[in-house]
């Protein structure tokens, strides 16, 4: 069973999914932010085969980064809100050609916000990936590639895998 959905897209420059986990908010929001280094796909990485960890630091203004063979670590963000267990933002410090980004005003954004179900069975999430105009030249196809099979709904579904 599929358990994330693309939403319709009310603005070409938002990526939106809902998600949907078995685990009360405090759990799937610890599992988004803290366990990253578990479920993010490696693939998806500067590093891939030698990657040692990804993380997000659990503070505002924390560095979401990479490590990498021989201690190389590439900073790729930096969080706006750490409010457990209600929100996660932080920017994406990737550029369309998947190179670093170290200016935030070229950098969007990553928005969680992690809502109980009605029912108390798990956890809904609305994802939404902002401001991809900000990365200027190429974020069109940067969208398109990160709206598609193999761009989000591909690494929000390794992070359902995970918890479920």
């Amino acid at each position: 069973m599929r358990n994330t959905e693309a939403l319709d897209q009310q603005e070409e420059t938002i990526i939106q999914h809902r998600i949907t986990v078995p685990l009360a908010p405090q759990a799937a929001f610890t599992a988004f932010a803290e366990e990253l280094g578990n479920w993010w796909p490696a693939a998806y990485t500067w590093a891939q085969d030698v990657l040692e960890t990804i993380a997000i630091e659990p503070q505002e203004n924390g560095r979401c980064f990479e490590r990498g063979l021989h201690n190389f670590e590439c900073d790729w963000g930096r969080v706006l809100q750490w409010q457990p267990p209600h929100q996660l933002a932080f920017t994406w410090q990737i550029s369309p050609r998947r190179e670093p980004a170290p200016n935030p005003e070229n950098a969007s954004e990553i928005h969680l916000r992690f809502e109980p179900e009605a029912d108390g069975s798990g956890t809904q999430i609305l994802f939404e990936h902002r401001h991809l105009d900000s990365h200027g030249e190429g974020w069109q196809d940067y969208h398109t590639a990160l709206a598609s099979a193999p761009g989000w709904s591909y690494i929000l579904d390794c992070y359902v895998n995970y918890v479920s």
